[in-house]
């Protein structure tokens, strides 16, 4: 009984994951709508942070993680960072502090 629920812990955590990083590289498609994008980052965020909940239990059980005992938690650490990363919503706002090149071209223009 106990190794069914391990291994079926093991392939919802990861099944997670997957469909988290599937999500992440699709953001660009979600981002056309401010509604989309708010969807997708919350997704995100609850599918990474179940997962890390998952992991975590799954590690306590005693789980293997493609061979290993020690892999788990620091997969769940990942899980935690990328859904604090998901969540947080930079469209819009200057994240380096530099002038693109398209504003470098306008200033130029208006100069002229």
């Amino acid at each position: 009984m106990t190794s069914g629920l391990v291994e079926a812990i093991e392939a919802i955590s990861l099944s997670m994951c997957g469909l988290a990083v599937i999500l992440w590289m699709s953001i660009g498609t979600f981002s056309r709508s401010t509604r989309g994008e708010v969807f997708a980052q919350r997704t995100i965020a609850t599918l990474c942070v179940t997962a890390a909940l998952l992991l975590t239990v799954f590690n306590f059980m005693g789980g293997e993680l493609w061979g290993s005992g020690n892999v788990a938690l620091p997969m769940a650490l990942v899980a935690v960072v990328v859904a604090i990363s998901a969540s947080m919503n930079l469209k819009g706002k200057d994240v380096q502090g530099e002038t693109n090149p398209h504003q470098i071209m306008k200033m130029r223009k208006e100069e002229r």
